[in-house]
Parts: structure tokens; C-alpha cells; sequence
């Protein structure tokens, strides 16, 4: 999920670079859902209610 959020955010930053604004922006849009449901996840591990095993 990592990897995928630092795709994400790559994108993002090229495509600003180049002036495309949009797509730049879906795809913040997406690296921060990602983030948010990576951190829920981490919180309910550290939490003990979902167990990694």
C-alpha cells in the first residue's frame, strides 16, 4: 500500500509540474484516501482488534 501511495504521490507532483491540474489533483485525491486507510489500519493493529499474524 506504501508503494502505491508514493506512486500516487509522484504523479501528482509531475503532473503539477506539467500543468495538469486535474490530474494532479485525482491523484492527491487518491494518495490520501490510501493514507487515511493505512493509518485506520495501523491504528486498529497497535489497538490490538485486528491481529497480523
Amino acid at each position: 500500500m506504501l508503494e502505491l501511495i508514493l506512486i500516487l504521490l509522484a504523479v501528482a507532483a509531475i503532473a503539477a509540474f506539467l500543468g495538469m491540474g486535474r490530474v494532479s489533483g485525482m491523484a492527491l485525491t487518491g494518495a490520501k484516501i490510501l493514507i487515511v486507510i493505512a493509518l485506520v489500519i495501523f491504528l486498529l493493529v497497535v489497538l490490538g482488534i485486528i491481529a497480523i499474524a
